[in-house]
């Protein structure tokens, strides 16, 4: 286990964070969307790093996230539900056309990042 290396992490994914709540601020929704996605793949490889893990995709990330922290009670399994839909939404706002996203959409998102940062960050406080 990399100390440096997790609380760096759990660094971008703050930082990340209030880059996407600039962009919403700004009204830059897609923008805001995409960071907030980001921040949550932060915090997964910072909690990942706790156990060694990691993985060159974003697939098997949370594939590992979900296996080694969600699984066995570590994470809950609403912040399971906010990976696939911050990844999925993330997906929406760089790739498809015609999407408008509302800011009340990404209030909710913003919202819900971050808690699920919470919970990761209490987890590796309690832990390590």
């Amino acid at each position: 286990m990399n100390n440096e290396l997790i609380k760096w992490r759990m660094e971008k994914a703050r930082n990340t964070y209030q880059e996407g709540l600039l962009l919403l601020n700004a009204g830059m929704l897609d923008g805001a969307v995409n960071r907030f996605y980001y921040a949550v793949f932060h915090a997964m490889r910072s909690v990942l790093a706790t156990k060694g893990y990691d993985a060159p995709k974003h697939s098997g990330v949370i594939s590992l996230f979900n296996k080694h922290f969600v699984k066995p009670g570590n994470i809950s399994k609403q912040a399971s539900k906010i990976v696939t839909t911050t990844f999925s939404e993330r997906s929406t706002a760089d790739y498809n056309d015609y999407k408008t996203f509302q800011e009340n959409e990404v209030d909710i998102i913003s919202d819900q990042v971050k808690s699920f940062l919470e919970e990761v960050e209490n987890y590796i406080k309690h832990k390590f």
